[in-house]
């Protein structure tokens, strides 16, 4: 495939590096907007900038047809609106708060969990999060995702917090540490023990694989699509 690189930092260039071991073109990498000229007739767009780019960044690849992988996190308000131009333009936008093979796959085990620990009301719940000093948005997107498969499966809770809550609100604690690449940890706690679900990325490879893997499979679909399609989960 032609592939277009929007934004290009440490995630960038490993994407770069594995989209051409297998067999991709890279035709653009871009620091700026995209346009028509510089996307260069990309088939697919992998998007990883900063929050306050990204919007900006994937509508530009819609309204030019080009189907968009994004991976930025801390823009999701307009998530819907994206969508709804990726429809318009009859392209395609995949969104994923983490491309981890490991990390989807943990997504559908706290789903499992929550809904297995709904009716022991023995045991609290938080969520942590570990990330590098350099991430921008806390808590992460993957954090995020991870307490709504709770929300989702456990009535007990109705959103999400940043730090300790009380009540039907679930707490996630964000904690920036030198150059971690990510770490997400679920506790269930009660006053005799604990149960902890916990996924640990030892680079930033996984995330990069994940999202080329994404962008061949997005090719010549049409819509809005997640991690899970790609998977089957």
């Amino acid at each position: 495939m032609r592939i277009a690189l929007v934004g290009y930092g440490k995630m960038g260039k490993i994407i770069d590096e594995i989209a051409l071991k297998r067999g991709h073109e890279v035709v653009a990498r871009l620091k700026e907007t995209p346009t028509a000229e510089n996307l260069n007739n990309a088939d697919v767009a992998i998007e990883f900038s900063l929050p306050e780019a990204a919007y900006h960044n994937i509508k530009a690849c819609l309204e030019n047809k080009v189907p968009v992988i994004c991976g930025t996190t801390g823009w999701l308000e307009k998530k819907e609106e994206i969508e709804k131009i990726a429809v318009d333009n009859d392209s395609a936008f995949l969104y994923g708060s983490n491309f981890s093979l490991g990390v989807n796959l943990f997504f559908a085990l706290n789903e499992k969990v929550a809904n297995i620990m709904k009716n022991v009301d023995e045991y609290s719940c938080q969520l942590e999060e570990i990330h590098h000093v350099h991430k921008k948005d806390a808590p992460s997107g993957t954090a995020i995702s991870i307490a709504e498969g709770i929300i989702k499966n456990n009535p007990k809770f109705n959103a999400w917090k940043l730090e300790e809550t009380q009540g039907q609100e679930l707490g996630i604690f964000a904690i920036r540490e030198d150059e971690v690449p990510g770490t997400h940890s679920v506790y269930y706690k009660s006053e005799v023990d604990e149960i902890e679900i916990k996924h640990t990325a030892f680079n930033r490879n996984g995330f990069a694989l994940g999202a080329v893997v994404a962008a061949e499979w997005i090719k010549d679909r049409k819509g809005n699509f997640a991690m899970k399609d790609v998977l089957g989960l």
